[in-house]
């Protein structure tokens, strides 16, 4: 973390690199990387999901150098097998002003994917307005991953049987709003409850 910060340029500044696209396109490897028990991804982005900070364990475990992070949208680690219902919900949630904790499978530089249990919350400005949004990722509880990508490969699948995007998605939220009535709780108690 402090390494980011020697480099003499503030988030603002960094986060002025935010107009450029998205380019990188990685194939799945098929090999997970398993985070340390003591490790702690922290990312900040603006409003619109632009980092604007991320820490050398982000930077560690995606494989990615800080140039090719800060200002890129946070979808540059989105997996392929990720549920878009899932995102749905977490942008729907912090938008909101509360916060989430969510399962997520990650897509690293080498084509690496690694799990993490992310907590992620608004920013708040001194007016009370949200100024941007802040994750944390720790190592995911390991005996529930079956369940999560069990879940989320139903989840993906229904996304993939509907002819739009649209269509996909919102079916595949209306399958997790299914889930979560069926067991009674929203998803944060839900997601703590395994």
């Amino acid at each position: 973390m402090q390494a980011l910060k020697a480099r003499g340029r503030s988030a603002k500044a960094r986060a002025g690199a935010g107009s450029r696209k998205l380019t990188r396109t990685v194939v799945p490897s098929g090999r997970e990387r398993v985070m340390g028990e003591n490790d702690l991804i922290v990312s900040k982005t603006d409003l619109t999901g632009r980092i604007t900070y991320a820490n050398d364990v982000f930077l560690r475990v995606a494989r990615l150098s800080e140039g090719q992070t800060v200002g890129a949208p946070h979808s540059i680690i989105r997996h392929p097998e990720m549920p878009r219902a899932v995102f749905k919900l977490l942008w729907e949630t912090i938008k909101a002003g509360d916060e989430i904790f969510a399962y997520v499978n990650n897509l690293a530089a080498d084509g690496a994917n690694y799990w993490v249990f992310a907590h992620v919350t608004p920013s708040f400005g001194a007016d009370g307005t949200i100024i941007g949004y802040h994750s944390n990722r720790r190592a995911p509880e390991r005996r529930v991953l079956p369940f999560i990508m069990e879940t989320y490969a139903r989840l993906k699948a229904e996304e993939g049987r509907h002819a739009s995007r649209a269509a996909g998605l919102n079916a595949s939220s209306g399958l997790l709003g299914d889930l979560l009535r069926e067991k009674g709780m929203p998803y944060d108690e839900f997601i703590f409850s395994l």
